[in-house]
């Protein structure tokens, strides 16, 4: 079946759907949006901590964000996209307020603002601490009123159209490689049908998933960096993972982890050993307020110092009412595994939360394939340089929506739905019966990557994953030209893309620099020498 839209999203977190609302309101065509699964599963739903933007002028500015933008990536953060997202933060925050969003203020009226580590000043508007939720509860609601924009749930995009299935040849020096759609695997009758659109943007969220503990929803899968990568895209910045220095240490919850926000270490948290000693001061002056990438080498280094399974954070000095109030669904999960958090210390662990590189796209949020836009997680917009700083990154999606928006619509009366593109061919292939494969090695790729492609990373072990993926990769492509493709072989697929871009990605950087550790390259003067190992 072949379906034709103006606007094809695939992907329904605040980027996707913050587009479609943009592009469905200026009556420039119909809107499709795409989901894996449901709506409200999207990884920006998992968000606690908040969004960062300038909003309390008498102590904040501009200058500020971007400097503390800078110092967390590592002064590798491009400036002219640090300058939009944090110049185009305020504007956002209408956005999403205009949409139906909540956050918390004041007694008179004002936002809330918490404090996050790297931040100079208190600007993280939240909600509680569920900020992400109430962010996707909003715009689900004003999606789904927006009878121009048609949503597409458990629907599965396979790869994107390009001239390589006209029978093109198309390669990474090919300068004008054109997206024309997407092949889309329909849940209800099981095959591929082809999506023709005028332009398509890709906000598919993360890559989580290829770890064996992340923050991540199972779904973060990194389809759409690895689809754009087939279709020979341009992707950059992966080796840069950022792992969470927070999550809740539950060996029965591993895949989603339980994320302890970065805004319990702003309100007071103390980072401390089991038995009560405090370390922060032994890495960073800033202490448990340092930068992520800082506070989680300090917590791995630690645990493998003193043989442990995680650290704590400590927020029992502070007054317990706030606490809760402050914390409720926080405070509720840890009850519910037994622990009290205003009077017992919050067991934690680094996990994989965020990847910071992409499918690199420039101030509009074009990718290198022409018509094809990404924005958020996916994305490599080069506002997080070697680290992102935190509750940068939803700011990041609406800000870059916004410019992808307005871009598309000025561009796309120049596009056509291109009907010359051929619908997909399963022909002489078989039902997959070896659900067991497929599910063995998803597996394997999480103990590849958390083992050899970590926190800490060395030549050794980077080479030894490269070589595990390039055997995965062969018998997964061999696996998949004889079988009918499900969800399930796809997201495979696309891990070990996913996996083996990291790994390629972290062996040709040669240095240690932001998240990407590695102990056969010196750290440079900006680093901390104490956390080399």
């Amino acid at each position: 079946m072949i379906r034709k839209f103006d606007f094809l999203i695939i992907g329904g977190g605040v980027a996707g759907m913050s587009y479609a609302l943009k592009v469905s309101q200026s009556g420039k065509g119909k809107v499709a949006l795409v989901c894996k699964t449901t709506l409200d599963e999207a990884n920006t739903a998992k968000a606690q901590g908040g969004i960062a933007s300038v909003t309390n002028l008498k102590v904040d500015n501009f200058e500020k964000h971007i400097q503390d933008t800078m110092v967390a990536g590592d002064f590798i953060s491009d400036p002219a996209a640090v300058e939009q997202v944090v110049k185009g933060g305020p504007a956002g925050i209408a956005d999403l307020v205009k949409w139906g969003v909540n956050f918390d203020k004041d007694a008179e009226g004002n936002f809330d603002l918490h404090r996050e580590g790297g931040h100079c000043e208190f600007r993280i508007l939240h909600h509680a601490d569920d900020t992400g939720f109430e962010i996707q509860r909003g715009l689900m609601e004003a999606v789904r009123k927006d009878q121009n924009i048609t949503v597409l749930e458990n629907h599965f995009a396979v790869e994107i159209i390009t001239q390589h299935h006209m029978g093109i040849r198309v390669t990474r020096r090919t300068p004008d490689i054109e997206c024309f759609g997407a092949y889309i695997l329909n849940p209800e009758t099981g095959k591929i049908d082809t999506y023709l659109s005028k332009v398509t943007l890709m906000a598919t969220g993360g890559t989580g998933a290829v770890y064996a503990t992340t923050t991540n929803p199972n779904i973060a899968t990194g389809d759409g960096i690895a689809m754009v990568y087939r279709a020979k895209g341009k992707v950059q910045d992966m080796e840069f993972v950022q792992f969470h220095p927070t999550a809740l240490y539950n060996p029965a919850e591993r895949h989603p982890a339980y994320l302890i926000t970065e805004a319990m270490r702003g309100y007071g948290g103390i980072l401390r050993l089991p038995n009560g000693e405090e370390f922060m001061q032994k890495y960073d002056e800033r202490l448990s307020l340092a930068p992520r990438d800082i506070v989680a080498r300090a917590i791995d280094k630690e645990m493998k110092i003193h043989g442990l399974d995680h650290v704590c954070l400590d927020v029992t000095h502070k007054d317990p009412e706030e606490t809760k109030h402050h914390f409720p669904n926080i405070y509720a999960k840890c009850l519910s595994i037994g622990i009290d958090i205003t009077k017992e210390y919050i067991p934690v662990a680094p996990c994989a939360h965020y990847m910071c590189g992409g499918i690199k796209v420039d101030l509009d949020g074009q990718s290198s394939i022409r018509r094809l836009y990404a924005v958020g997680e996916c994305s490599c917009t080069g506002l997080h340089g070697g680290n992102r700083l935190a509750s940068n990154s939803l700011i990041e999606a609406v800000v870059y929506a916004d410019a992808a928006a307005k871009h598309s619509l000025e561009v796309i009366d120049q596009y056509s739905f291109n009907d010359k593109v051929p619908e997909w061919n399963d022909e002489g292939t078989m039902t997959n019966e070896e659900k067991v494969l497929i599910a063995q090695d998803a597996k394997e790729v999480n103990q590849i990557m958390s083992t050899y492609v970590g926190i800490v990373r060395s030549d050794l072990r980077l080479h030894r994953a490269w070589e595990r993926l390039d055997l995965l990769y062969e018998e997964t492509e061999h696996l998949f030209k004889r079988v009918k493709p499900t969800k399930d072989i796809c997201e495979l697929r696309n891990l070990i893309n996913v996996g083996y871009l990291i790994t390629r990605q972290a062996i040709e950087r040669k240095e240690s620099r932001g998240l990407h550790y590695t102990v056969d390259y010196p750290k440079h003067a900006l680093d901390n020498p104490k956390l080399q190992k």
